[in-house]
C-alpha cells in the first residue's frame, strides 16, 4: 500500500514539475516566469521527494535535508533572478499595471536627495 501512495504522489510531482515547464513557455515577461518556474518546481520537487520518502521510507533523512535544501535555494534564486532583471531593465509584459519595485526605488531616491 505505501508503494502506491508514494507513487501517487510522486505523480503529482511531476505533475507540477510539468506544469512549471509549460509556465515557463506560456508566460509573458521574464518575471512571470521565473515565478512560474520557482513555485511549481519547488512544489513539485517537494512532492517527489515526499513520495521517496514513502517509498523508500530508509532514505527519509537524506530526503528531507534535500527537500530543506531545495526550500531555502528556490526562493532566494528566484528572488536574486528577478532582482538582477528588475535592475537592468528588463521590459515587463504589457499588461503590468505595477511596479512596486520601480516605485519603492523612486521614493527612496527622493528622500535621499531632499
Amino acid at each position: 500500500m505505501s508503494d502506491l501512495i508514494g507513487s501517487l504522489v510522486i505523480l503529482v510531482g511531476a505533475f507540477f514539475l510539468f506544469s512549471a515547464g509549460v509556465g515557463l513557455l506560456r508566460m509573458p515577461d521574464v518575471f512571470t516566469r521565473i515565478q512560474a518556474g520557482t513555485k511549481a518546481s519547488t512544489l513539485g520537487n517537494i512532492l517527489v521527494l515526499a513520495g521517496l520518502g514513502i517509498y523508500h521510507p530508509d532514505w527519509s533523512l537524506k530526503l528531507l535535508i534535500i527537500a530543506y535544501f531545495v526550500l531555502m535555494t528556490n526562493p532566494l534564486s528566484s528572488h536574486a533572478l528577478s532582482r538582477a532583471a528588475h535592475a537592468i531593465r528588463t521590459p515587463m509584459a504589457a499588461t503590468t499595471i505595477v511596479d512596486a519595485l520601480r516605485d519603492e526605488n523612486d521614493s527612496a531616491a527622493e528622500e535621499g536627495s531632499v
